[in-house]
């Protein structure tokens, strides 16, 4: 069982070193009441599998979603979601908070 973001990220690479393609989504901000704090991880692999958590599940799937493009295409991502945002309620994030996440390919 993972732990900490530090066992995320350590299994990021090592994911990686398998030969995974891989991208790392981290909280950067947050305003506000947020499900995560600044420095949580997200790991996901160019199957769509994942590991970790940026959001408590209320919008990691658009998380996911980004991921699979930044692993396609190397473009890292910064995504916004909150409750003003269109995309955070149709993503069920109801926490009354925002969050910025960074999304980077593991090279």
């Amino acid at each position: 069982m993972l732990s900490s973001d530090s066992d995320i990220l350590n299994e990021a690479e090592t994911w990686r070193r398998a030969g995974r393609k891989v991208a790392l989504a981290t909280v950067v901000e947050t305003w506000g009441s947020a499900p995560r704090p600044v420095g949580s991880h997200l790991v996901i692999d160019e199957d769509g599998n994942f590991l970790g958590s940026v959001s408590g599940g209320c919008v990691e799937g658009d998380v996911i979603t980004e991921a699979l493009d930044v692993i396609g295409d190397g473009q890292p991502r910064m995504l916004e979601f909150g409750v003003a945002d269109e995309t955070a309620w149709r993503a069920g994030l109801s926490c009354g908070g925002r969050i910025k996440v960074y999304v980077q390919k593991v090279v």
